[in-house]
């Protein structure tokens, strides 16, 4: 076996892991955003460097990864919404540094942090690849979580529109269950901004298609009127992760030309979490919940 040392902020101890190459556990610096980016290219995500970006601004004590030398080769995210709920993501590894339990750890080091920090809930979306290593650290089912998509002729970024996001943050912590004001002032900042007086949605330029989300509405009146808007501001190809069992975002998708491409597994481990999903009509990302 090999000694692998975690480096912790200003702590440092030692682990064994398989044979490997002077491999390090430490926190992401923005200096590996661009690696971070290849592993989320490789697996085909939609993430941009920026998406990595706002992670490390928001949670710099909660980006992980692990470093072959001065390449990164894994990584994993845990995003802290106060001290209610924590939200895992970006779990990715070097198609060439598999089956070396970088995951394991990585989730292990994420979960010990969450622990320390009193959380009492943590979530993920997890692919069918990830959910039995989910299901050993004690993630359960909570329901399916859908990636659809829609074509069109060109690539382009969302138009920039503004709006006032800030009178919809007590609504969104009652729907998604915990306080995300920090994370939406921050998507707000990379984002096209749409509010009517029924909800909002957020729409993002994505590394293979744009992004509609997170999109919270108290009716799907208001829902259909924001996603209408955001949609004919473009032509980019579309991606929006809903809910499945909210009926009324699955109707809205048909009805605007999305087709189904992917299903994961929204996953909890700890307390259950009171949330509204009948007005989530789409989801901040995968990485953010």
């Amino acid at each position: 076996m090999t000694a692998v040392t975690v480096l912790l902020s200003s702590a440092s101890r030692t682990i064994a892991l398989s044979p490997t190459n002077s491999t390090v556990l430490r926190l992401m610096t923005p200096g590996d955003i661009p690696a971070a980016l290849e592993l989320s290219r490789l697996a085909g995500w939609n993430q941009t460097a920026d998406d990595w970006r706002l992670l490390l601004e928001l949670t710099p004590a909660g980006c992980f990864c692990f470093a072959c030398g001065r390449t990164v080769v894994a990584t994993a995210t845990l995003m802290g919404y106060a001290t209610r709920l924590a939200w895992v993501g970006m779990v990715l590894t070097h198609p060439d540094h598999r089956h070396r339990g970088y995951a394991k750890q990585l989730l292990s080091e994420l979960l010990t942090r969450a622990d320390a920090l009193g959380i009492p809930t943590i979530k993920l979306d997890a692919t069918d690849q990830g959910q039995p290593l989910y299901e050993k650290l004690g993630f359960e089912f909570e329901q399916p979580i859908e990636r659809w998509s829609r074509n069109e002729s060109q690539n382009l970024p969302p138009a920039r529109s503004t709006g006032n996001l800030s009178e919809w943050f007590e609504m969104d912590e009652s729907c998604f269950g915990a306080d995300r004001r920090s994370l939406l002032a921050g998507l707000a900042e990379r984002s096209a901004c749409y509010t009517n007086t029924l909800g909002y949605l957020l729409a993002r330029g994505g590394r293979e298609a744009s992004y509609l989300g997170p999109c919270m509405a108290k009716s799907i009146a208001g829902a259909r009127e924001l996603l209408t808007r955001a949609l004919s501001n473009t032509q980019s190809r579309w991606a929006w992760d809903l809910l499945p069992e909210n009926q009324d975002a699955v109707t809205l998708a048909t009805e605007l030309g999305f087709r189904p491409q992917r299903r994961l597994t929204r996953m909890r481990r700890g307390a259950p979490l009171q949330t509204d999903d009948g007005r989530i009509y789409s989801i901040a990302g995968f990485e953010f919940g």
